[in-house]
């Protein structure tokens, strides 16, 4: 595994908040900036890391309430508008003008807000599986888990039931792979494995969802004139091939649209297909 230092900020309004810092890269190129989705934390791009540490400094970070970082006494702040305002902040003090982001489905919201707010800070941009409009499909999907804790022996045993639940999604692991993704979905609490999230992030969650969405197109446009890579899962039941090919068209010639097939919601960069497209994209920008 690559070396990483864990180091701690904190955030405007007080939280003590985590992320990896894999040090190395020339210092005058932007470094990656690695944000998670909804339930998931700084592990996840672990494979990222092992590929472009070294090359790149790579900063993994983990939003309030998952991993390393401290829960938010008050739920209803689990949201976009606070991820982006915990980034900026991150970058500010450690005085970094401009990055290149890679964001999963909840981290690639986050990124497309923060080109909406500070679009001087986006170096080029990966979306891992996700748009201005997600399926209503998969939001289902993620409501019958998020939010609701549960207890396992080990993480061979996580593996093993998260394989079960949804096994589609990565339907080439075994139980190798998929105790592995146990290992950065989970945590040890005494003697027993549990996710590593605030269960009370699912209370926003239900509530911004049960609500009328809001147009986020417009928060695309501001990645325009950046290299921008869409990675897509293609059995994916949040991030349809139809959204992913409108912004492609909106994008325009900065843009790459790279799919990775019997994958669903999202390409965990294990893939090699997923590591290409890093690499493409990072070419681009030091173009």
């Amino acid at each position: 595994m690559a070396r990483y230092e864990d180091r701690n900020y904190n955030s405007t309004d007080g939280l003590r908040l985590h992320y990896r810092d894999y040090a190395g890269g020339d210092p005058d190129q932007p470094p990656i900036l690695c944000l998670p989705g909804l339930t998931r934390n700084a592990r996840d791009f672990e494979p990222v890391a092992e590929r472009f540490a070294g090359e790149w400094r790579v900063l993994a970070l983990d939003f309030r309430g998952r991993g390393g970082s401290a829960p938010d006494p008050d739920p209803s702040r689990y949201m976009p508008a606070t991820y982006a305002r915990d980034v900026i902040k991150l970058l500010d003090q450690l005085g970094i003008a401009d990055a290149v982001f890679i964001g999963t489905s909840l981290g690639g919201l986050v990124t497309m807000l923060i080109a909406a707010m500070e679009n001087e800070r986006i170096a080029g941009a990966l979306l891992n599986d996700i748009g201005p409009e997600v399926s209503p499909e998969g939001i289902e999907r993620i409501r019958t888990y998020v939010g609701k804790p549960v207890t396992w022996g080990s993480f061979a045993e996580a593996g093993t039931a998260m394989m079960s639940r949804m096994g589609d999604v990565y339907p080439r692991w075994g139980a190798e792979e998929w105790e592995r993704f146990a290992r950065r979905c989970c945590r040890e609490e005494g003697a027993h494995v549990v996710y590593d999230y605030d269960m009370r992030i699912a209370e926003p969650f239900a509530e911004a969802n049960d609500a009328t969405q809001p147009n986020l197109w417009p928060w695309l446009d501001h990645l325009k004139g950046r290299p921008v890579t869409i990675l897509r899962g293609a059995s994916s039941d949040l991030f349809s091939a139809e959204t992913a090919d409108r912004m492609l068209r909106e994008l325009g010639d900065n843009a790459e649209l790279v799919t990775i097939e019997d994958v669903g919601h999202a390409p965990s960069f294990d893939e090699p297909e997923s590591i290409a497209a890093v690499e493409r994209l990072l070419a681009r920008v030091g173009r």
